[in-house]
């Protein structure tokens, strides 16, 4: 197999030198900077592939990746989802309301009560009280 080199420039070079001396570079990066550079230093894809532990459709993603991005190959790229739809002040305020006196005529909040309360005062526009029991199960609040 002939060698596969990727040619780094001098400026890239010492900025993955650099990554490599981060104590918080995840592993994942770790792995990406290293292959990097030892595919400069003159390394085949099988010898550095055998050295980190990757496949071989990885390092030919990163090497195409790296000649068509350049260093923005070594972060993950957004993923798509759902945003959150709750956020923390909402959920403040549904821990707040869980934890305050339960309503005229109840002797402590159910579930079911608590979310209807969170949408009739506006927290937000729907909630069901499936998710007001995730939210309050996180807290060390309880509504028994």
């Amino acid at each position: 197999m002939a060698k596969s080199h990727v040619n780094l420039s001098d400026t890239d070079k010492e900025e993955l030198t650099s990554l490599l001396h981060q104590s918080d570079l995840k592993s994942k990066v770790f792995k990406r900077v290293t292959a990097l550079l030892e595919l400069d230093k003159g390394k085949t894809i099988e010898e550095v592939r055998k050295i980190l532990g990757l496949c071989y459709p990885t390092m030919a993603k990163l090497i195409d990746n790296y000649q068509h991005n350049g260093l923005a190959c070594l972060q993950d790229k957004s993923k798509p989802g759902r945003p959150p739809g709750i956020s923390g002040k909402q959920r403040a305020a549904i821990t707040a309301l869980a934890c305050s006196e339960a309503p005229e005529g109840h002797a402590r909040w159910t579930l079911r009560l608590l979310a209807d309360k969170v949408v009739e005062l506006d927290y937000c526009e729907h909630i069901s009280y499936v998710q007001v029991g995730r939210i309050l199960k996180k807290t060390t609040c309880s509504p028994t």
